[in-house]
């Protein structure tokens, strides 16, 4: 297969992660097509947990990545009054071969753009190419792409990988009823700011009751200066006084949006971090929905299949979304070197992830790790003195547990599961998954 033509739709992580990943199982035919004029590396914060760092290591871009990222130490989950609910190490801190990365999406998505682009030529990355339809017969996969001058080129090719994400353009093409992304209700706002470190200067921190989420984490440090680019991410239901239904009005810019969130967290008590201020050196507060996608009962279609967001869209609730991504990316290239056949390597993929990720999804819906501040709340509402008043032995770390072995980034597995690098002889490692079989 090593002239097989594979072209990829979406230059976003899920995209850029599976031209890498392709290239380095032996595939150098590969095009990434672009629906912007230029590979937008745009975003705020995001985490990579050890299973995607793992394979990012093996791709070769673990040093680059982490030389403008935060190596997180732990996860910490308090209650609004600043009780703290739960608290485990993570990364490397926590066992893992490999850390947990905390940084910017356009960090993550230049790093892979440019690496890309070094392995398979600056004409591997296409710009300015929305795919507007797309054949998945028995001759092929065509795609048609236009330009934003309505100009329009149709490329065959053996493989069609569509990295398109959420509001993917092939999904819509394949599943015509499915309809926009689905809305749980609640608003998001998101923003980054300069600010003193708090905790260890690497620790996640995540505030809430049963309605409402207040995260912060670090992505970038000074260390010199003990300060840090403080990611923060404020979410609780619409109508809650956002205009949405409330007795307030739709915010407009960032002085609205700064008002609202203090209205909603204002009297909270994140620790070592003084909010008001935080949202005052934030320039830019973005402001959506938070959206997921139902699972679908199929992501391959002939030589055509659905990669990253695309195939799994799900809340942001314990950092999966660039994780799994990354995962897909490697996990289907193995497979496209494994098999002799397409269709079969595509299927295999698919086999492999699908279950996952629909059990990861609904997880994610019930905010996965993060269910334990909402118990803390339903359980002692005013607040408690010693957690072990409010949970069980060992009812904290089971939740936590569990959701790890679901998203398949428990210790044991990351730690220890064969390699999805593919030899130079292009002979793929065997790698027995006991778990996919389950």
């Amino acid at each position: 297969m090593p002239t097989t033509k594979i072209t990829i739709v979406g230059s976003g992580i899920a995209g850029l992660a599976t031209a890498v990943s392709l290239h380095a199982a032996g595939f150098d035919r590969v095009t990434v097509y672009e629906a912007d004029p230029a590979v937008r590396s745009l975003g705020l914060g995001l985490n990579i947990l050890p299973n995607a760092v793992r394979e990012l290591a093996e791709l070769g871009l673990l040093d680059e990545l982490r030389h403008r990222a935060v190596r997180t130490r732990e996860l910490a989950m308090y209650n609004p009054h600043g009780d703290l609910v739960w608290r485990e190490d993570r990364g490397t801190h926590a066992g893992y071969g490999w850390p947990q990365l905390s940084i910017s999406r356009s960090r993550l998505v230049a790093v892979l753009a440019a690496e890309a682009r070094r392995r398979l030529g600056d004409d591997a990355v296409v710009t300015d190419a929305r795919l507007v339809g797309l054949d998945h017969g028995p001759g092929g996969p065509r795609g048609v792409f236009t330009d934003r001058h309505g100009a329009t080129r149709t490329v065959e090719t053996d493989v069609l990988l569509c990295a398109d994400g959420i509001r993917s353009t092939a999904r819509s093409l394949l599943y015509p009823d499915e309809g926009p992304p689905l809305t749980n209700g609640t608003t998001l706002y998101r923003g980054t700011a300069w600010a003193d470190e708090f905790l260890t200067g690497d620790s996640m921190v995540v505030l809430g009751d049963d309605r409402r989420r207040l995260v912060l984490y670090p992505i970038e440090r000074d260390a010199e200066k003990r300060r840090a680019l403080v990611n923060w991410v404020a979410a609780f239901p619409d109508g809650d006084g956002d205009g949405d239904g409330g007795t307030h009005r739709r915010p407009v810019g960032a002085a609205d949006s700064r008002e609202v969130i203090l209205r909603q967290f204002g009297r909270w008590s994140p620790p070592g971090t003084d909010l008001t201020s935080l949202l005052k050196d934030t320039e830019d507060i973005q402001r959506y929905p938070m959206t997921d996608r139902d699972p679908i009962p199929r992501w391959t279609f002939g030589n055509v299949t659905l990669v990253g967001d695309a195939a799994h869209a799900m809340y942001p609730a314990g950092s999966n979304g660039a994780t799994q991504a990354v995962i897909d990316a490697r996990v289907l290239a193995w497979h496209l070197a494994a098999h002799p056949d397409v269709g079969e390597a595509l299927r295999a993929y698919e086999a492999e992830r699908r279950p996952q990720m629909t059990e990861l999804q609904a997880s994610a819906r019930s905010m996965g790790p993060e269910r334990v501040i909402t118990l803390a709340h339903q359980r002692a509402p005013g607040g408690f003195d010693d957690v072990r008043d409010v949970f069980g032995e060992e009812e904290l770390a089971r939740i936590s547990h569990d959701f790890a072995v679901t998203g398949r980034f428990d210790q044991e597995w990351v730690n220890t599961r064969p390699s999805l690098t593919v030899s130079p002889s292009r002979v793929p490692v065997a790698r027995p998954d006991s778990r996919s079989a389950e």
